[in-house]
C-alpha cells in the first residue's frame, strides 16, 4: 500500500522493497539528526501488519515460533524467528499481545505468505489469523509510552496505529533512510536485506534477542541447538566503515571480497549516517581474520565484529582418549 506521504513536498520514493514510502524529504541529514533528537517520525507503513486471536494463541505461537512466548504478559514486546525446517529464517516477527490478541509486524510483502503459513497451522485450535495490513500501518518515532510498541533503535520507539489515525502533526516526517542509518549503525539485522534463505540465526546475532534457548520444541530447533551447542555458524555478521571518498554505496548483495580478489562475503544494506559516514552490513566467512581489510563492491571496508567468529560451540568436550602404549584393537 503505497504511502500518502509520497506526495509531500520534496519527497523521494525509497527503492525496493520499500518502495512504497519516502526514501527521504530533501534533507536526509537533517532528518536522521531529527529522528535521534526525538522530533522526527519514520513512515514504515509498507511493513505488514499481522493479529493473531483466539485463547489458544500464545501457546500455539509458542510451538511454532523460536521465542517463548507462553505466558507473555500484555503490552511486553519481544521478537521471534519462524524457521524452516533446516534452521533457516523465512520471518522475523516483531510481537506484543494487548491481552486479546497478538499482533506483530513483518518485513514489506511478506505477510500475506506468514498468515498463508499460520492458517495451516491451525488445526483445530482456538486462534484466528489476520492480515491487517490495509487497517494497520507501522511508524518509529519519540517514544509515547503506551499502545503497541517496541523499543527501537537510538531511543526511538515503533508503534502500530490505526491507519484512519493518520500521521503524527506535531513531528516533522524523515525518510525510511534516516531510519536504516541508525539500524545499521546499531548492528542490527533485517530479513531479507541482510540475510539469505541460508541465513541461520546465530551468524547475524538475533539469538539474543529474538531466540530463547531453554524452551521446548519448534520448528527449526535442531539447527540452533546444535550450532550453539557444538558448532560454530559457517558466516557471520561484520559492521563495515567505508571509505569516504568514494561517492557511492555498495548494493545490497554485492561481493565483499578480501585483498588480493578472494570473495568472501556479500553487503547487506548500506547507508550514510550523519556521525559516522558510509557504513554498510555483511556476511562474510566465519574463518575471514578479525583484522583483515575488506572491499565491498571495491570499496575499501574496516569490519568491527558483530558475530565473534566464536559464536557457538559453547559445549565443553571431553576427548576419550587411549592410554600410552595401548594399540588398537
Amino acid at each position: 500500500m503505497e504511502s500518502p506521504l509520497l506526495q509531500s513536498p520534496g519527497a523521494v520514493r525509497a527503492d525496493a522493497p520499500d518502495q512504497e514510502v519516502a526514501a527521504h524529504y530533501g534533507e536526509p541529514s537533517q532528518e536522521q539528526r531529527a529522528l535521534e533528537a526525538g522530533t522526527a517520525f519514520v513512515d514504515r507503513s509498507n511493513r505488514g501488519v499481522v493479529r493473531v486471536s483466539g485463547p489458544d494463541r500464545l501457546s500455539w505461537l509458542h510451538s511454532l515460533l523460536s521465542q517463548q512466548l507462553d505466558g507473555l504478559a500484555p503490552f511486553e514486546p519481544t521478537e521471534a524467528l519462524l524457521l524452516s525446517p533446516n534452521g533457516h529464517i523465512e520471518h522475523h516477527l516483531y510481537l506484543v499481545d494487548d491481552g486479546e490478541a497478538v499482533w506483530a509486524h513483518v518485513e514489506p510483502g511478506t505477510s500475506a505468505s506468514l498468515v498463508q503459513f499460520l492458517d495451516r497451522m491451525r488445526f483445530m485450535l482456538r486462534v484466528e489469523v489476520a492480515d491487517v495490513s490495509a487497517d494497520y500501518a507501522v511508524i518509529t518515532g519519540p517514544p509515547q509510552g503506551e499502545g503497541l510498541a517496541w523499543p527501537d533503535v537510538s531511543g526511538t520507539e515503533t508503534r502500530i496505529v490505526p491507519r484512519a489515525d493518520g500521521f503524527p502533526e506535531d513531528l516533522r516526517p524523515a525518510g525510511i533512510w534516516a531510519y536504516e542509518a541508525l539500524r545499521i549503525a546499531a548492528y542490527r539485522p533485517r530479513a531479507g536485506l541482510d540475510t539469505d534463505h541460508r541465513t541461520i540465526p546465530h551468524e547475524v546475532g538475533v539469538v539474543e534477542t529474538a531466540v530463547h534457548l531453554n524452551k521446548g520444541c519448534y520448528r527449526g530447533q535442531e539447527t540452533v541447538a546444535r550450532v550453539h551447542n557444538l558448532g560454530r555458524p559457517p558466516r557471520r555478521l561484520v559492521f563495515l566503515h567505508l571509505d569516504g571518498s568514494v561517492d557511492r554505496l555498495p548494493g545490497q548483495g554485492d561481493q565483499v571480497e578480501i585483498r588480493g580478489g578472494r570473495t568472501v562475503g556479500v553487503v547487506g544494506s548500506s547507508a550514510r549516517h550523519h556521525e559516522l559516514g558510509p557504513i554498510a552490513l555483511a556476511l562474510v566467512k566465519r574463518n575471514v581474520p578479525v583484522d583483515a581489510e575488506l572491499l565491498a563492491s571495491g570499496i575499501a571496508a574496516a569490519q568491527e565484529i558483530v558475530v565473534s567468529p566464536d559464536t557457538g560451540a559453547n559445549a565443553q568436550i571431553t576427548l576419550r582418549r587411549r592410554p600410552a602404549g595401548h594399540a588398537r584393537p
